[in-house]
C-alpha cells in the first residue's frame, strides 16, 4: 500500500512539472506570432503607436488579451488585436500573459 502511495505521488509530480513546462513552452510558442509588431523582448510600440508591453504584470496582460477577445478593449488600432486574441483559448491567454510578464 505504502509503495502504490509513492508511485501515486510520484506519478502526480511529474505530470504536474510537465504541465508547468508545457505551458512556458506555449506562451513562448505563442509569442513568436507577437514578436514583429512588440518586438522579440516586448519593448516596441506596436505599429508605432501602441505602449510597450514589455514591463505590464500578467494580470494587466490577462485583462488586455480578454478585453481584446471580447471586443471591448483597446485604441484606435484595436481591431488587429481583436482578430489575434478571437484565436486564443483561456488556457492561450494565460500562458502567454505568463510569459510576456517575464520579458
Amino acid at each position: 500500500m505504502k509503495r502504490t502511495s509513492m508511485v501515486l505521488s510520484l506519478c502526480l509530480s511529474l505530470t504536474l512539472g510537465f504541465a508547468a513546462v508545457g505551458s512556458a513552452a506555449d506562451g513562448k510558442a505563442l509569442y513568436e506570432k507577437c514578436a514583429g509588431c512588440h518586438g522579440a523582448d516586448g519593448a516596441k510600440k506596436a505599429l508605432g503607436i501602441g505602449k510597450p508591453i514589455k514591463g505590464m504584470s500578467e494580470a494587466d496582460l490577462t485583462t488586455a488579451l480578454n478585453g481584446y477577445k471580447a471586443k471591448n478593449y483597446g485604441g484606435e488600432k484595436k481591431a488587429m488585436m481583436e482578430r489575434q486574441a478571437e484565436k486564443l483559448s483561456a488556457e492561450d491567454i494565460s500562458a502567454l500573459a505568463g510569459f510576456i510578464s517575464k520579458l
